[in-house]
């Protein structure tokens, strides 16, 4: 069983690392709730976590807790993105308002989820992708490109 531990702890200090979050910010963010000492102790493997607390640090790095556990594809290569797709910048999204971003933010999470990419900071859309998107907001690709652009919340890839 340790071995399992330490792949868990393992999860748990890369998505707390990709989140660019130290063990005492985690501390403070948390109100106390995952002290450093004890959240390093189960990045180490050195403690297991329950189930409810696996299931509420999940939701205080926003991931499904899925992504806290060994993962047995892990290794495999990450696609290339084609061309014409677009880098958004997941914390401007969140202050985004109105009904679109409803929809914008609803759409990022689902990419998220079908690819497994949680690092928080940003994510790359394909060209599809962003088709999609528009169309689910009635607006040209092209339009909404540049409405994403203009927000500060995308930036074409070369």
């Amino acid at each position: 069983m340790p071995r399992y531990n330490e792949l868990v702890g393992k999860r748990l200090r890369s998505i707390r690392r990709q989140r660019g979050l130290s063990l005492q910010d985690v501390q403070r963010l948390s109100d106390q709730e995952f002290k450093a000492a004890v959240l390093g102790a189960y990045e180490r493997g050195e403690r297991s976590l329950s189930l409810p607390r696996l299931h509420r640090l999940a939701g205080f790095y926003g991931v499904p807790v899925t992504q806290l556990l060994p993962q047995d594809d892990a290794d495999r290569p990450v696609p290339r993105v084609p061309s014409g797709g677009m880098t958004i910048d997941l914390n401007r999204v969140e202050n985004l308002t109105g009904q679109d971003a409803i929809v914008v933010e609803r759409f990022l999470r689902g990419i998220q989820m079908l690819r497994q990419d949680f690092n928080g900071k940003v994510l790359t859309i394909r060209s599809n992708d962003l088709r999609t998107l528009a169309m689910l907001l009635d607006q040209s690709e092209e339009g909404f490109s540049e409405r994403l652009s203009e927000l500060g919340v995308a930036a074409e890839l070369d």
